[in-house]
């Protein structure tokens, strides 16, 4: 694993946050926005070289303290550095923002079983010990934030063989039930749920987006935004815009039966296969 830190702080008493899956997308827009806002960074992401040059240009522009550690956290030593990252009471952490996650392009029998776990892994394992590492810490502190960057896609099986979507149903309900359980001790926790976003994610899954109508899309630094004031009222779960709001509640509340054939659908006209 990699580190270097841009600074000194010019503030040593401002605030700090760990973004995970820094260098683009909404990960970037998080940490343009809270560096911004005044907080020093701790940049995550595999490629060093990206990240150094992320970090830089951050120190640069808004005068914090940057730092990037390089870490693949589907790797047992690189989350097992970074949870280290996270709990260190002498630089501590006081916003973590769990965003680095991944897709597959083929359904689940047509994706390689170690695909599949590198998924789970990164999607689920890492936000549930990224987040164990956080919490305590900025409960005895009585002060902190946690982030974990869901989907629209875990509110149900919209997607017909695809595992992404159960990935996302976790992140989203253990964030739910933790952000429950530190309600009053000055934590909050909550599950960032957006539809599709302009980013790299679907790119390097190798996802096909060309059936995906315009007004579908989301900007990065418009869902960070949202994100920042449903956090700041408390609430447990962002669903970015009015649009998607209703296409949750049309997922969850929906009989399967009509999800079902919905979702058929729309895999017709996305071109993508099922279950290979």
């Amino acid at each position: 694993m990699e580190s270097a830190i841009f600074g000194p702080a010019a503030h040593p008493g401002a605030r700090r946050a760990l973004i995970t899956g820094a260098t683009a997308g909404i990960g970037a827009a998080f940490a343009r926005r809270l560096a911004a806002d005044g907080y020093d960074l701790v940049l995550v992401a595999r490629d060093a070289e990206r990240l150094t040059d992320a970090a830089e240009l951050l120190h640069e522009t808004y005068g914090v303290e940057v730092e990037a550690l390089a870490a693949d956290l589907v790797d047992d030593k690189g989350c097992e550095v970074v949870e280290g990252r996270v709990s260190d009471a002498a630089r501590r952490v006081d916003f973590l923002v769990n965003n680095a996650g991944m897709g597959l392009a083929r359904g689940f029998l047509g994706s390689p079983v170690d695909d599949e776990e590198r998924q789970l892994r990164l999607n689920v394992r890492a936000v549930l010990r990224l987040t164990h590492a956080a919490v305590p810490s900025m409960m005895d502190r009585g002060w902190g934030a946690v982030v974990n960057v869901s989907s629209v896609a875990g509110f149900g099986p919209i997607g017909p063989g695809s595992t992404y979507n159960a990935s996302k149903a976790y992140v989203t309900n253990f964030s739910e039930s933790i952000g429950q359980a530190v309600q009053g001790k000055g934590v909050r926790v909550m599950a960032l749920c957006p539809g599709y976003v302009r980013t790299e994610f679907h790119q390097r899954a190798g996802i096909e987006t060309t059936g995906i109508p315009d007004p579908l899309w989301l900007d990065a630094d418009d869902v960070v935004a949202a994100a920042l004031r449903d956090l700041d009222r408390s609430r447990l779960v962002s669903v970015p815009t009015a649009r998607y709001r209703i296409v949750s509640e049309v997922v969850r509340h929906a009989p399967r039966s009509l999800l079902y054939r919905l979702a058929g659908r729309l895999q017709k006209r996305s071109g993508r296969g099922g279950i290979d």
